[in-house]
């Protein structure tokens, strides 16, 4: 008789046949945001953006179907949103069919623990849906190592919560010994693949700055802006990556770096990172340090901005916060850059210049505002260029040589058997010049 393997989407019923397959079943997603307005002094205020949390809910599939918004002066200590808000919510959930319910607040895990078992359905906060969406995205060994060590952090001090049925005691062959219970057991599992999971980041960080030393003395440019700013799609345009583009939330998480040259010949290294947003979970930020380096290693940070964006200024407050959290060098420069500036009209583009007066406009779609970013970085390195008077025996025609391909000769002087070079040569390639076989440096000037 033939037989086939099962597959994992395929289920037989009762009588042994195997039932049709069944599709995906999309989430419905009910979104809760509860303003919380700060009283007392130094209190913290919160402020909801269901707007965000939606596109965040749909990036990670789920099918959003209502909201319920909430004011309150401070977070109920049980269930956040109050015993009469969350039997409205749990006649919302009823009413509207939904299966999900997604809190733009930070839950403690006795609220999300207390929320659940009053509604009946899952339910999550903000935290756990945007590290389902960084999961979703990882792509390489060090996104996934990044993103699974925020979601253990996350979930350690959950457990209850996850897996109630783990609350028991555990017992037989190969427990740890009598008394513990089997959470106990997890928790433990769980601190151990920690540790491992840093540990191993360690060594790819290690890595990463034996390519960071590779790559000599070249002049390095980050990207960082909030997600969704168009920062891949620039990242493209100017170097035809093929950084992996989409208009959702989070689509990039890998740092990817390529060169770029003016139209004079210049050039830098220019690194793609992750989007943030605001109050990005600490356990990402943290997780992502590795990634992130590349921002703090950079000579130049590009702070790209959705022009068209209608909370503009909460989305660069919110990216500031973030680099500020990084400890970035106090003196790397930081450029504003205005991208998707076709969605905008004039006297919208004329405000924002007069606002930030130094930012560049730009976009990657049409390539509009490119040659002023790229002009404007090219006087940007010509500050880093350095002015040289060097001396070579004449007879020396490989060192010769090898100065016209990595700077601009501009006069060469025989006398006495020697070529007497003034030249203009850029940072990248500094170091190797004073490094070439017979050459002598006479003088150097800083252009800047």
């Amino acid at each position: 008789m033939e037989t086939r393997k099962q597959s994992r989407h395929e289920k037989r019923d009762e009588h042994g046949f195997y039932r049709p397959r069944e599709e995906a079943v999309t989430e419905r997603a009910l979104l809760v945001g509860v303003h919380l307005i700060a009283t007392r002094p130094g209190g913290t205020q919160h402020l909801a953006d269901l707007d965000e949390l939606q596109r965040l809910a749909e990036t990670a599939g789920a099918d959003v179907v209502g909201r319920m918004e909430q004011r309150r002066n401070a977070a109920d200590a049980r269930s956040l949103i109050g015993k009469g808000k969350a039997d409205q919510l749990k006649d919302m959930v009823e009413t509207l069919e939904a299966n999900l319910v997604v809190v733009d607040n930070d839950l403690t895990p006795a609220q999300g623990r207390n929320l659940e078992k009053h509604l009946g359905v899952k339910t999550i906060d903000r935290t756990e849906l945007i590290l389902d969406i960084f999961a979703r995205h990882a792509r390489t060994r060090q996104s996934r190592l990044q993103v699974s060590l925020a979601q253990y952090e996350y979930l350690l001090p959950r457990l209850a919560k996850m897996w109630k049925h783990l609350e028991r005691q555990a017992g037989g062959i190969g427990t740890r010994g009598p008394g513990e219970t089997q959470i106990e057991t997890d928790r433990r599992i769980i601190r151990n693949r920690i540790t491992q999971m840093k540990r191993d980041l360690r060594r790819i960080e290690q890595q990463m700055r034996t390519q960071h030393k590779k790559r000599g003395s070249a002049f390095r440019v980050a990207l960082a802006g909030y997600t969704n700013a168009g920062k891949s799609s620039l990242m493209n345009r100017l170097t035809e990556a093929g950084v992996y583009v989409r208009d959702e939330l989070f689509a990039t998480l890998d740092a990817t770096t390529r060169r770029v040259e003016t139209p004079d010949q210049h050039a830098f290294l220019l690194t793609d990172t992750v989007g943030f947003v605001r109050n990005l979970p600490h356990h990402l930020v943290d997780s992502f340090k590795s990634t992130l380096s590349e921002v703090a290693e950079a000579n130049l940070l590009l702070h790209v901005v959705d022009a068209g964006d209608d909370d503009l200024e909460g989305r660069i407050e919110a990216v500031d916060e973030v680099l500020d959290s990084l400890d970035l060098d106090e003196e790397q420069e930081r450029w504003l850059v205005f991208n998707k500036a076709d969605t905008i009209d004039t006297p919208v583009r004329d405000h924002l210049a007069r606002l930030y007066p130094h930012a560049v406009f730009t976009s990657a779609r049409s390539g509009d505002g490119l040659d002023d970013l790229l002009e404007e970085m090219t006087a940007r390195l010509r500050r880093e260029e350095r002015h040289m008077i060097v001396r070579v025996p004449s007879s020396n025609g490989r060192t010769l040589s090898r100065l016209y391909e990595i700077s601009d000769v501009q006069d060469v002087v025989y006398e006495n058997g020697a070529a007497i070079v003034t030249l203009r040569v850029d940072r990248e390639n500094y170091g190797r010049v004073g490094k070439l076989d017979g050459l002598t440096v006479v003088e150097v000037r800083s252009r800047g």
